[in-house]
């Protein structure tokens, strides 16, 4: 009977984790946030190349490095293996930036941010594994927060929910998850502080 409970708590724990991934989170945030505050034709714009640029790209470079075994799983579970994802995600989000500049004449805000986040997480991947999904999710919750603060208290919660899988699935220690958490705690009040100030 207690072997049945923890299978269903880690099938359980694996659905909101793997739902709750860092890319799918931001892409829910990205969806809201064009529809919410653009017309189709102006969110499609401004949604699809981040589409393009960033999360197909990255998507794809999971994928592959998992099928050639440069992986050993989507989770990027390995401490050693997540430098190469760390690169790579931040190539692609500069890309974008130079795209979005020549195109706009100002960088995206938000994207700038979700760079400084994985340049703070790769820091400390030095020393530790921080937990991404963690760290994502409360950046998200963030974004929510400057539009909606029920949305963003929400989305708070889910990160939660989305730490304490990671542990139960033994992909992070629970100082792991703390790490993530502190350091996405710190970037977000650094963009939400700076929101306000922009905005007046």
């Amino acid at each position: 009977m207690e072997e049945k409970k923890t299978s269903a708590l880690h099938i359980i724990s694996r659905i909101i984790s793997d739902f709750f991934n860092p890319l799918v989170s931001l892409f829910i945030y990205f969806v809201y946030l064009s529809f919410q505050n653009y017309t189709f034709k102006q969110a499609t714009s401004h949604f699809l190349p981040i589409l393009l640029m960033v999360i197909i790209p990255v998507v794809a470079w999971l994928v592959w490095n998992v099928k050639t075994g440069r992986y050993t799983n989507m989770d990027v579970s390995n401490r050693v293996q997540r430098k190469s994802l760390y690169i790579f995600i931040a190539v692609c989000i500069v890309l974008y930036q130079i795209y979005h500049y020549v195109m706009n004449g100002f960088l995206d805000f938000v994207m700038l941010f979700i760079l400084i986040l994985l340049f703070a997480l790769q820091y400390s991947n030095l020393y530790i594994k921080s937990s991404m999904h963690t760290a994502f999710n409360v950046f998200v919750a963030a974004l929510f927060y400057a539009f909606d603060w029920k949305a963003g208290i929400f989305w708070l919660g889910i990160a939660a929910l989305v730490g304490i899988t990671r542990v139960i699935l033994k992909r992070h220690t629970i100082k792991e998850v703390f790490m993530g958490a502190g350091i996405a705690f710190l970037v977000s009040f650094i963009y939400l502080y700076c929101n306000i100030q922009f905005q007046h």
